[in-house]
């Protein structure tokens, strides 16, 4: 939570200049004095109090706010803040708070009139803009073409992917250039193919490439096994490809983001990947495997197994994770925006269900018909649909296109990675965002997840921080925008995070404000004036804090840029102690002003060449009040901030010595976020 007062510090009434003691105060139990006892108690205070949990509820459940809340119609706002803890520019706490401050729930709502009490309690703010702009980015996914020809300017010898020699930062931006008419937000997350080393195109002299051996591995697969497979792609849909070797197929799952055109039938992959399962179907964990293209081969299909509803019925109770089975199934076909399902006769329950659906998919599919698919039954989604990657429709294959474009030419063998980028668009050109971070296939991986996506940001999102940003410094701010999974659709999300110094915490956007109310006619009421009492005298702490404070404003903006380097030399205003200036007259060693002229003509009298007494008194008037006191109260009140339709001002009491002590009253006026203008001071009277 961050921190921010609006709020004076506490009123200290002035000993001995702004009291005086009755003389008669010490026998007040003599006779003539009975009728004390029947008096009313007299108690005024001020008090500073940090609302509790609880003080929230009965704010909400107040009375008198309940049927404010009904009249301002934000009654299910303020029924809210028992939840929230915090107030919003909705249910402000310059409305609400002062009936909790009359009722008994407040410790001192006994308080007479003249007390007054600052009050901490915490408060909704807006948060930063960029957030909600970041959080519907343009997901764009760089396609096979524009590596062919903008990246390698080949139509043979190229890859699908960037490598050190192409750096994407060089290609990108014109990339995105091209998707203008598409662009709803001016964030983009951009994924493509990266590879770790450069790759050798045409003949070389170098030993032959050994021939493609399936490896043996899937049969006996895992979940959360690491495995290296040398497979063939058998299948692909829009979320991924099923994967075969010598002992058994399993689905590759890569995501929504899953470009089908990245991959052929008959490409021969090699995959050091993890195992992951889901629905009880074993599957590869694609967004964060290493796969390497080796080449092509001819893919031929195992004879399908012929569900009948019965067994569909059987095959849904199954248990453990299994993997991908070749196999068909008949029935009637419902088509819905979402879903191709298939109702089999004699099942009960199950039903067949097309996975990884596409247009190109649908358009094999007539609703109310009845046909026969053949694929990879991989899963049961729901408990009762049978999730099959779909080859073929009624006998006729589904394939994907441009194979022989693939096989016709060499591709060099070389690891790609996959890599998410996050872009901006800053009016002219995309460029990559300063303080944005877009999570990687990896590091879903990292959380211990089987998809690329969460279904909640915590506690993942700050531990992933802490670890890519091992030297944040206070304050520093990340946008982290991460998939997010919910209502069975994902999509990516930003959220803002805050480095407190010791831990990254999500940025809630609720600070911490302190606010005065005071009792006046029997009554709490609102009042962000703030009153400052200043006696003099020595080791007086808030008179030292606040003159002290003027002499170091003076040391930084009037020595300094004279030449002054050490707010002890005494060259200038500042007198040799640091403690006292003769700019305005602020001497924190007496806690008052000194408006003597001989007093200012002795520390630095070129400053007051040839100026009469009365001038030098002016012009240290003129400079307390419009330099010197409002940038000391910019420096210890920077939370002060203007409220619309109501003046805040900020009263001081202080004394100023010219051989005798006088009281004076200066008024200054909050104009700006910690910003002071004078308004009047009673030695002007």
């Amino acid at each position: 939570m961050k921190k921010s007062y609006i709020s004076a510090i506490v009123a200290i009434a002035m000993a001995g200049a702004f009291t005086a003691c009755d003389e008669n105060s010490w026998n007040d139990k003599l006779d003539g004095f009975d009728e004390v006892k029947d008096a009313p108690i007299e108690d005024v205070q001020t008090v500073e109090y940090t609302l509790t949990d609880n003080d929230y509820k009965e704010i909400a459940s107040n009375a008198t706010n309940k049927a404010l809340a009904e009249q301002n119609g934000v009654a299910s706002e303020l029924a809210a803040l028992t939840t929230t803890k915090a107030f919003s520019d909705k249910v402000k706490a310059s409305d609400y708070m002062p009936a909790f401050l009359s009722s008994t729930a407040f410790p001192y709502f006994t308080l007479n009139n003249g007390s007054a009490a600052k009050i901490t309690y915490n408060e909704q703010v807006a948060s930063d803009p960029v957030v909600a702009e970041a959080a519907t980015p343009l997901v764009i996914t760089v396609a096979d073409d524009f590596y062919m020809e903008e990246v390698w300017e080949s139509d043979e010898n190229y890859i699908n992917a960037f490598a050190p020699s192409k750096d994407p930062a060089k290609f990108i931006p014109s990339y995105l250039s091209e998707f203008a008419d598409e662009r709803q937000s001016t964030y983009a997350v951009v994924s493509y193919k990266l590879a770790t080393q450069e790759p050798v195109f045409g003949s070389v002299d170098e030993p032959e490439t050994p021939a493609f051996e399936l490896s043996s591995v899937i049969g006996d697969l895992k979940k959360d096994d690491s495995a290296t497979i040398n497979g063939v792609v058998t299948a692909i849909c829009s979320l991924g490809y099923m994967l075969a070797d010598n002992t058994g197929t399993i689905f590759v799952y890569m995501g929504s983001s899953f470009d089908a055109a990245s991959v052929q039938v008959g490409n021969q992959l090699t995959v050091d990947c993890t195992i992951g399962a889901y629905n009880g179907g074993l599957q590869v964990n694609g967004s964060s495997a290493t796969v390497s293209v080796v080449g092509n081969q001819a893919v031929t299909y195992p004879t399908a197994k012929t569900y009948t509803g019965a067994e569909l019925d059987q095959v849904i109770t199954r248990e453990g994770n299994h993997l991908g089975i070749y196999c068909s199934v008949t029935g009637k076909v419902v088509v819905t925006e979402k879903n191709i399902n298939l109702v089999v006769d004699g099942a009960e329950t199950a039903q067949g269900s097309a996975y990884g659906i596409s247009d190109g998919l649908k358009a094999f599919f007539t609703n109310d018909a009845t046909q026969t698919i053949t694929g990879y039954f991989i899963a049961v989604a729901g408990k009762r649909y049978c999730s099959i990657v779909v080859t073929a429709v009624d006998g006729k294959a589904v394939s994907t296109p441009a194979v022989a474009k693939v096989i016709a030419r060499s591709v060099p063998q070389v690891a790609m990675t996959s890599v998410n980028a996050v872009y901006h668009y800053d009016g002219s050109k995309w460029v990559v965002p300063a303080n944005f971070t877009v999570l990687q296939a990896a590091d879903y991986t990292d959380m211990g997840q089987n998809y690329p996506n969460l279904s909640t940001a915590e506690p993942y999102l700050s531990i992933y921080l802490g670890r890519k940003f091992p030297y944040a410094a206070e304050g520093d701010v990340r946008n982290v925008l991460w998939q997010h999974y919910a209502n069975s659709t994902t999509k990516y999300e930003c959220s803002q995070y805050i480095f407190n110094g010791s831990e990254w915490t999500p940025n809630n956007n609720i600070t911490e404000a302190t606010t005065q109310f005071v009792v006046n006619g029997g009554k709490w009421l609102y009042d962000p004036n703030v009153t400052i009492n200043l006696p003099a005298g020595r080791g007086v702490e808030i008179s030292t804090l606040y003159f002290q404070t003027c002499v170091d404003w003076v040391f930084e903006n009037i020595c300094r840029p004279l030449g002054d380097d050490n707010i002890k030399s005494g060259k200038f205003y500042v007198s040799s102690y640091g403690n006292n200036e003769y700019y305005a007259g602020t001497s924190a060693y007496q806690g008052n002003v000194d408006l003597r002229p001989s007093a200012a003509r002795d520390q630095y009298p070129a400053a007051y060449e040839g100026m009469s007494d009365e001038e030098i008194v002016a012009l240290e008037k003129k400079h307390f009040m419009e330099e010197v006191m409002p940038g000391a109260l910019a420096k210890l009140h920077p939370e002060a901030k203007p409220l619309e339709g109501l003046d805040v001002l900020y009263t001081i009491n202080f004394v100023v010595y010219t051989g005798a002590s006088t009281n004076y009253t200066a008024v200054f006026k909050v104009v700006a976020p910690g910003t002071f203008e004078p308004v009047s001071c009673t030695w002007d009277d």
